[in-house]
């Protein structure tokens, strides 16, 4: 491996998943996988060893500077072992049900700050001749679209396997500066850091004034900047902003999960096929994330309502992310996203008007330029100096601050199989971190041509979780019908025929193969461009 810089600065946006951090809310983003076959722990690890140069941020930890001044770093650990970083757990029934409890115990526990931020654990012993593996990385090493990145390197496109090198290449380390050096230089940064964020959010708030004025302007919905057409007219904007504005403005109302997160989670998946969501879409003319928002909407409604909701007037504010990279590559780790808040009326009880109460609510946020002012918020956020959000962040994350009641991400992921050492995947159930009193998030995965739903719950706040299991597919069998789609028989995705024997994988040599580029380490915080749905 090359000399390379001794650290690198992580973001304000990376940082705040540190400060927010404490026991019983760890900030991890993980995916809970199925490979077909029986995969040996040792291979596994050496396989995964293997990979390591193409992630440089894999074999670094963070360091925090003196005093909590200024931003925490990326630094190479000197004591780096593989065997730190790669575990095995073996179930005694080999059931789902055990699956899904093991899966939860491993991602309810926080990872070690003094090592690099992410582990894998080999599950065996699952039923059907499979093998489980849990993947874990800290939220201030990557957001979902950048761990998507990380699968296609630390998995194969094909089922050849090919000979992994004898040794590991080390960093070069280089030499610690002096503390007081550090520290003087922290206290300049920090200082640069806060004056430099207060000028971004300035300019990001003219920029979100400017895009408003020219869309509202242009009688026929061109924005005159862009010269694309615009959701709704400059005089529809006001008319929906003001038949919006009490679901906007209002605060959120708190349901049932909306409680202090204290630990430990439970995680709950089920899957859709993509064709079937994507039929779904095309008959509504409707988007696959509107079509996500409502199974997810539908299923919170029936729900809550199982837990004594009566839901004539209350609302459900989903929050969700968007993707701000514009035409950067989500190879470049880190976050950079900002939220999109749906408020959506409970009370909607039929599938398909509830998709077009949807439908019409991102719309009229996204021609408001609501993520921009968003993002624009988490950039005035960063002019708190940090050894401050050191102090009050853990104290935050236990306050009552009523955000939204649920965050829901999709996003998109590999189209065709991936393989480890040969093996398909054959599922990847995404996992995204719950905190403060938002008890229940939702984070959706396609991959190869299904649609993984991950529910994540804390077991005080919903302690019944795997019920979002069949209220989702019901919701889903619901909205088919009311499509005029027909419905079908789903079986799990997850239960296979045991195979009679498993399939050796089969070995070639690689002679002039060309080494992929290593992912770009570099972070970025709420600075918004133009938003793309994730």
């Amino acid at each position: 491996m090359p000399h390379r810089p001794e650290s690198t600065r992580l973001s304000y946006g990376d940082a705040l998943f540190l400060y927010l951090e404490r026991e019983g809310m760890p900030l991890n983003v993980a995916s809970v996988n199925v490979f077909e076959g029986l995969i040996s722990f040792r291979a596994c690890t050496r396989f995964i060893e293997s990979k390591l140069p193409l992630i440089p941020r894999y074999l670094q930890r963070v360091v925090t500077p003196p005093f909590g001044i200024g931003l925490p770093s990326w630094e190479y650990d000197p004591d780096f072992d593989i065997r730190n970083h790669v575990r095995e757990v073996t179930l005694s029934k080999g059931t789902n049900a055990e699956f899904k409890a093991v899966a939860g115990k491993i991602l309810s526990q926080m990872m070690d700050r003094q090592r690099p931020l992410w582990d894998f654990t080999v599950v065996r012993g699952l039923k059907g001749n499979r093998t489980g593996v849990v993947t874990r990385m800290h939220h201030c090493l990557a957001d979902g679209l950048a761990g998507v990145e990380l699968l296609h390197v630390l998995l194969d496109q094909s089922p050849e396997v090919h000979p992994l090198p004898k040794s590991l290449a080390q960093a070069h380390l280089a030499p610690r500066k002096h503390t007081s050096t550090s520290l003087l230089n922290e206290l300049i940064n920090s200082s640069a850091a806060v004056a430099e964020r207060v000028i971004t959010a300035e300019t990001e708030l003219l920029k979100v004034l400017q895009e408003v004025l020219a869309t509202s302007s242009t009688p026929n919905g061109t924005n005159s900047n862009s010269h694309e057409p615009a959701a709704i007219s400059g005089s529809r904007l006001f008319e929906d902003l003001s038949r919006f504005m009490p679901e906007i403005g209002g605060s959120t109302q708190p349901l049932p999960f909306n409680i202090i997160c204290r630990g430990p989670q439970k995680f709950a998946w089920t899957e859709i096929p993509l064709a079937d969501i994507k039929s779904v879409k095309q008959a509504f003319g409707a988007t696959i994330n509107d079509v996500v928002l409502t199974l997810v909407a539908s299923a919170i409604q029936r729900y809550v309502e199982l837990h004594g909701v009566h839901l004539k007037g209350r609302l459900l504010r989903i929050a969700v992310p968007v993707n701000v990279r514009g035409n950067g590559s989500a190879k470049q780790l880190g976050n950079q996203i900002t939220f999109l808040p749906v408020t959506i009326p409970l009370d909607i009880r039929h599938v398909s008007k509830l998709l077009a109460a949807i439908r019409e609510r991102v719309g009229f946020l996204r021609t408001a330029h609501v993520p921009e002012l968003v993002s624009m918020a988490g950039t005035m956020l960063g002019t708190i100096p940090a050894a401050a959000q050191v102090v009050i962040g853990p104290i935050v994350s236990q306050l009552p601050l009523g955000l939204s009641n649920i965050i829901c991400t999709n996003v998109p992921g590999p189209a065709s199989p991936l393989y480890l050492l040969g093996h398909k995947m054959l599922s990847c159930y995404p996992y995204v971190p719950i905190g403060g009193d938002i008890g229940i998030n939702c984070a959706v995965l396609t991959y190869d041509g299904t649609a993984y739903f991950g529910f994540i719950g804390d077991s005080h706040a919903a302690p019944d979780l795997g019920r979002l299991e069949k209220f989702l597919t019901t919701a889903f069998a619901e909205l088919q019908k009311s499509a005029g789609l027909p419905t079908k028989r789903r079986k799990r995705a997850t239960i296979q025929k045991p195979l009679t024997s498993t399939p050796k994988p089969r070995v070639v040599s690689m002679p002039g193969k060309t080494v992929p580029a290593e992912i770009k380490s570099e972070g970025n915080s709420f600075e918004s461009t133009a938003p793309v749905a994730v």
